[in-house]
């Protein structure tokens, strides 16, 4: 592993252990990836592709138009060495999400291709090389979900239907994969008495944005079009990062 490797995540973890949140661009992911592995991008468009070939989210409960798919990791403390467990609902209990919460949620899985490709792996590795850092005595349940909101016609976008929310999870990570004809969308940051600290946009593909949930709140504006006559749609890739008793 390449010492400017090192030093890449070494900065994050600074950044997150003083602000509890960190934006990297998508020049400095790609970067910052590429310098763990020569490989570590090379099916980034088959992967950004797959957002296109997801079934509708059934659960939501305000009626929004949300596409999703959904898997489950584990990682031993202090190891990138991840595994992918069966597959698995989704919960979140009624604190965290009052909208969606309180119930299995049962999603499709990811693409095996997808899931068990290098794009994924680099991201989730990212994830347990960062946040390993930070909780060096945890293990780890990962949650990773696809996500794309979908605007046509007299409907609301809402990447984040519940609102202003903690996850109920120790860190999560959020890479842009894409957006199309999409105005709006817009993060932010508060802290936990709900002043905002930060406001931002992830706009190109691999725009990151990483969060300790313990020590946050986060939420995301609606989309909509920005010409009426085509469906507007904005992807994400959220992988969430849990302490494993």
């Amino acid at each position: 592993m390449s010492s400017a490797y090192e030093s890449g995540v070494e900065e994050i973890c600074r950044s997150l252990s003083s602000r509890s949140y960190d934006l990297r661009s998508s020049e400095q992911a790609r970067r910052l990836l590429l310098k763990r592995s020569e490989t570590a991008l090379d099916d980034l468009e088959g992967f950004r592709e797959s957002w296109a070939r997801m079934p509708l989210d059934s659960s939501m409960a305000n009626g929004g138009r949300r596409r999703r798919r959904h898997a489950t990791l584990s990682a031993p403390r202090s190891s990138t060495d991840y595994r992918v467990e069966a597959h698995q609902p989704h919960y979140q209990g009624l604190d965290y999400n009052n909208l969606n919460g309180g119930a299995a949620r049962h999603y499709e899985p990811f693409e095996d291709a997808t899931l068990r490709g290098a794009t994924m792996d680099s991201l989730i590795t990212l994830g347990c090389d960062i946040f390993g850092r930070l909780a060096p005595y945890s293990a780890w349940h990962i949650e990773a979900h696809q996500l794309r909101v979908e605007v046509d016609g007299a409907q609301v976008g809402l990447p984040a239907p519940e609102a202003v929310h903690r996850d109920g999870v120790a860190f999560a990570l959020v890479a842009m994969i894409g957006r199309s004809n999409a105005t709006g969308g817009e993060s932010t940051v508060f802290d936990l008495d709900g002043r905002p600290v930060e406001k931002f946009v992830l706009t190109d593909p691999l725009d990151l944005a990483l969060v300790n949930d313990e020590r946050v709140y986060h939420g995301v504006s609606s989309i909509g079009q920005i010409h009426a006559a085509f469906p507007a749609s904005r992807d994400v890739l959220v992988v969430t990062y849990r302490h494993k008793p």
